[in-house]
């Protein structure tokens, strides 16, 4: 027979619900952070975004690092959360991953109560209390720092929203990302950014960050053309999301390439 909070009528929230009904199965619970030899923990790295006419586009580089060793050449760190959502991780990788796991559950569990999905503020909401639950293994240098993109059905355009380790957003009307090579990623899209940019031109312009970010950060992972391991981008429009076709990535990551041959510097910006 079920346990009686099984039964009971309960809130919205299904990390409320595990919280209280089964705690150890929290992302933030499952690691001890004391004591911790942090080389030994894999960490994800650059993740970009930047909204386009019709919508927004998430990128992220393949490289997993641990220490000063590279970890893993092609992991995942741009997912889904929903029809119009995804979420790009960086930071602590295993707590990052489940934390999105848990976080899809939580949309997916909402609208199984509610009937209704949930807005877009209300996503992004949800996913800064998840990401202050976790705030003691960020404290002890398990943080996670992920990046969420949507399409806003009611305001019929792309948004962004960034956090920090405490759970605070802040929503970025253009482009943002996030990670070691966040610096560098952020500096190659305030010269390659326009208004109302093509879906194709939004892809090259976070493709061209992500190769200006792995030139100057040893954690962030460039386009590998011998192992054919290139960026995972995802789009989001009022056809909801999907993911790049790695054909099409690989096509534009080896103009850039062949591109980056003459001017290793990239694209320059207009002056005016």
């Amino acid at each position: 027979m079920l346990p009686e909070g099984y039964l009971s009528t309960g809130g919205t929230s299904f990390a409320d619900f595990l919280a209280q009904q089964a705690p150890q199965l929290l992302p933030s619970q499952g690691t001890n952070g004391a004591g911790t030899d942090l080389s030994g923990v894999t960490h994800g790295t650059t993740i970009v975004a930047a909204t386009f006419a019709d919508g927004v586009v998430m990128a992220g580089d393949r490289r997993a690092t641990m220490g000063n060793v590279i970890a893993q050449r092609d992991i995942q760190k741009v997912f889904p959360t929903d029809e119009y959502s995804c979420v790009g991780i960086a930071g602590t990788a295993g707590l990052a991953v489940e934390m999105t796991r848990l976080f899809r559950v939580e949309l997916e569990h909402y609208e199984k109560i509610e009937g209704a999905t949930l807005s877009t503020d209300g996503k992004a909401n949800r996913l800064a209390t998840l990401i202050r639950g976790n705030l003691g293994m960020a404290m002890q240098g398990l943080a996670v720092v992920p990046l969420f993109a949507a399409y806003d059905l009611h305001q019929g355009a792309g948004r962004i929203f960034a956090f920090d380790v405490t759970g605070n957003k802040n929503e970025e009307r253009t482009f943002h990302s996030v990670g070691s090579g966040s610096t560098f990623a952020r500096g190659s899209l305030k010269k390659l950014y326009r208004e109302n940019m093509s879906e194709t031109d939004a892809v090259t312009a976070v493709v061209q960050a992500l190769y200006d970010a792995a030139d100057d950060d040893s954690a962030t992972g460039g386009p590998d053309v011998a192992r054919r391991i290139f960026p995972l981008i995802s789009v989001i429009t009022a056809d909801g999301y999907r993911a790049w076709p790695q054909e099409q990535t690989a096509q534009v990551a080896d103009t850039v390439i062949a591109a980056r041959m003459s001017a290793p510097d990239g694209p320059t910006a207009p002056l005016s």
